[in-house]
């Protein structure tokens, strides 16, 4: 048998451990600030990759989510009513969830983020960044930044390009008063007491003890500080963190020289673009939610989706005309992995990436081998009907495929969703119970093609392929394009000019409907 090619995690893993050790924690974090997107999901399921990897290597390795929760609200995103202004600058897990159905407003984006990934497999220690601070994990961290406040003035200064004041101090208390952070500032501080005297913007003067939470570190010093806190030794993060003098460049200069501890390995990846709007991005309104996509696609095309790519390359997702490309590759995939087709050079090249692109254990046999685009079409017939759908797959060749129709139901469903919100017109159709009105205009030579073609169909059972190329041989021999020959069937079956390749479509209905529309369209 033939060696699978290495998938970049794999590489990736085999380095850890040569760098790390086989001892290493892998972790991602994102801010739960609005609905998480398919873009945010690059990040967690690139950790879930790497982790799979360094398991299958044999390291001993811990997988973890850090849900920023306590960040600010950075501004009324386009998804909020304008009354969100006075909630700007506060600690989303102190502010109300927006439709009233959650805790708060971290709760109300991250729990169906955290649904949404554990269909797809991946299960990550989650850690809610509020409750750290609360518990007191970020208390020595803190100790140590002030201590240490005017070397990493002189850091930040010098690797960030900021140009900070002599009695700037990297730490936001919340206000007593109005509950912000980002309008205060530090008077003094007591690192004996863990605490800090501050003025915010609203007027107050106070006091803030960080050891209870009561203060939050800005992200150039959280990020490093997390790393020592929770040993964290392996981080996939976006090119924004990446950028010459960005939070990575600094982090790690902080992480080394204020809190003795080695950065973690760095796995920097791309963004996901949505086809035609740009990078995806939910305080832009440009995003699709890792829930809406697993309406319309299974959790293991998700996966591939993203893991095919290497993370250095960008992803442009088109939901609209790259669905059916996106079925086709993994169908084509699936049926390599199991040697239903290709080579075994071909096996050996895919292997990994099928495998890593499964929820959980790789099934022992393919999935049903029916093609999406022939779902689609039957989607669009059988109407919701279940015994239609059975006796369409019957006569379109793929009555085998029964056994597991638990699973082409399923598809049905992915399917029905994907019509209903990113379809393009050209594969909705509506099978027409009348013939159209249109049938009327036929030309004489059209009219008697189809009435042909009713006969050709009488004669015997075709399949999908054979009628196709029936239809097109026909036409040809009356002197009528193909095209147009494809265009009066759609007409008199649909009322419209394009639709479903029409072989299989017409060996999927029944064949004395067919029959008696093609004769009726010939005769009328």
């Amino acid at each position: 048998m033939v060696e699978k090619v290495p998938h970049w995690a794999d590489i990736a893993a085999e380095e850890i451990i040569n760098i790390k050790g086989k001892k290493n924690v892998v972790a991602t974090g994102i801010t739960p600030s609005g609905p998480i997107h398919l873009g945010n999901l690059r990040e967690i399921l690139t950790g879930d990759a790497l982790y799979r990897a360094l398991k299958e290597k044999g390291a001993e390795v811990d997988f973890i989510y850090i849900a920023d929760t306590f960040d600010p609200l950075r501004k009324v995103y386009p998804f909020l009513p304008e009354s969100y202004s006075e909630h700007v600058g506060k600690p989303i897990s102190e502010i109300p969830d927006p439709e009233g159905c959650h805790e708060n407003y971290a709760e109300h984006f991250l729990e169906p983020f955290l649904g949404g990934i554990r269909v797809l497999g991946i299960n990550p220690k989650v850690i809610k960044a509020h409750e750290s601070y609360k518990n007191g994990l970020y208390t020595e961290i803190i100790d140590i930044t002030l201590e240490n406040n005017e070397k990493i003035t002189e850091i930040l200064n010098e690797i960030a390009g900021r140009n900070l004041e002599k009695d700037f101090v990297p730490l936001l208390p919340k206000c007593e008063k109005c509950g912000r952070l980002t309008t205060t500032k530090i008077v003094s501080y007591n690192i004996q007491k863990h605490q800090v005297e501050y003025q915010c913007k609203c007027g107050y003067n106070g006091v803030a003890d960080y050891s209870k939470g009561e203060a939050k570190l800005p992200w150039r010093l959280d990020w490093p500080g997390r790393w020592k806190i929770f040993g964290i030794t392996v981080e996939p993060f976006g090119k924004d963190h990446a950028t010459a003098g960005g939070s990575y460049d600094t982090g790690k200069i902080i992480t080394k020289e204020i809190f003795g501890y080695e950065p973690p390995y760095p796995f920097i990846y791309e963004w996901i673009y949505l086809k035609g709007k740009g990078a995806m991005s939910s305080s832009k309104g440009i995003a699709i939610s890792i829930n809406e996509i697993l309406e319309i696609l299974p959790p293991s095309w998700v996966r591939y989706l993203i893991l095919r790519y290497k993370p250095d390359k960008h992803i442009d997702f088109d939901p609209v005309n790259g669905y059916i490309l996106l079925a086709e590759d993994y169908e084509r995939l699936e049926r390599i992995y199991y040697r239903l087709e290709g080579t075994e050079e071909d096996w050996a090249e895919f292997a990994r990436i099928y495998e890593l692109s499964q929820v959980g254990e790789i099934p022992k046999e393919p999935g049903p081998q029916v093609p999406l685009r022939h779902i689609i079409t039957l989607a669009q017939i059988s109407l919701g009907n279940e015994e239609n759908l059975k006796e369409m797959l019957i006569r379109s060749g793929y009555e085998k495929e029964l056994k597991r129709f638990d699973e082409i139901i399923r598809r049905v469903r992915y399917v029905e969703r994907w019509l209903e919100k990113f379809a393009p017109s050209q594969v909705k159709f509506k099978l027409q119970d009348t013939i159209p009105e249109i049938v009327r205009t036929f030309a004489p030579r059209e009219k008697e093609f189809l009435k042909a073609l009713a006969g050709k169909i009488e004669e015997k059972d075709w399949n999908g392929d054979e009628l196709q190329n029936l239809i097109y041989n026909l036409a040809q021999s009356l002197g009528i394009e193909g095209k147009k020959a494809f265009k009066l069937i759609y007409l008199s079956f649909l009322n419209q000019d394009s639709g479903p390749r029409a072989g299989y479509f017409l060996v999927s209905l029944p064949k004395d409907f067919v029959i008696k529309r093609l004769e009726e369209a010939g005769t009328l």
